[in-house]
């Protein structure tokens, strides 16, 4: 049937999402985007756009697929604050450990070159980086911590979550990162005891 696409428009989005996970979006040529998703440059540009604008759709689709997991792992923690944080840093953890992806975070990397980005892409991972914080701090206050120190643990987790995908990049064992991981935790353990 002439018109209709005839390649899935979400494996290509994987894969485009991988090459730009892997070298970062200066580092990833049009030529390596379509090595990476078996579609000529014409089909990439009518399809999604200039690069940039592929960019953006990897985004959303990497905030889509680790958001969903970061969401289930809170929603206990009106319940159970510290397993449910725990479960959140675990969604993290996890990926950094899965062989079949690149290490880091797609939104960290991006946040790192933001100066170099165009502003729709930087605004784009401050969005998500945004939604992070108010995902732990929803489910903070969930867990009856006063708002004050809700706020406070929302921006502390979000970013040592950051950190982790910075420091995996950079080769840390996952023993090194359980332990950034334990330590606050523990912080906010001390955090529900005082406010209990």
């Amino acid at each position: 049937m002439a018109g209709k696409k005839q390649f899935d428009v979400g494996v290509a989005l994987d894969a485009a999402m991988v090459q730009f996970w892997r070298a970062g979006h200066a580092a990833t040529s049009v030529d390596d985007l379509s090595r990476a998703t078996g579609l000529n440059r014409s089909s990439l540009y009518s399809s999604f756009g200039d690069k940039d604008a592929l960019y953006l759709r990897c985004l959303d689709r990497y905030a889509e697929r680790y958001g969903h997991r970061y969401d289930l792992a809170l929603s206990r923690a009106a319940e159970e604050p510290l397993p449910a944080v725990r479960a959140f840093f675990d969604v993290t953890l996890e990926r950094i450990a899965d062989p079949d992806v690149p290490d880091g975070c797609l939104v960290a990397q991006t946040a790192m070159a933001a100066p170099v980005l165009s502003p729709a892409i930087a605004a784009r991972a401050a969005e998500a980086l945004g939604f992070q914080r108010a995902r732990l701090r929803t489910a903070l206050t969930a867990a009856r911590l006063a708002e004050d120190t809700a706020d406070d643990f929302a921006v502390h987790l979000a970013a040592v979550n950051q950190s982790l995908a910075v420091l995996s990049r950079a080769g840390a064992s996952g023993r090194h990162l359980r332990t950034v991981v334990d330590v606050s935790v523990t912080a906010l353990a001390h955090a529900v005891r005082a406010g209990a």
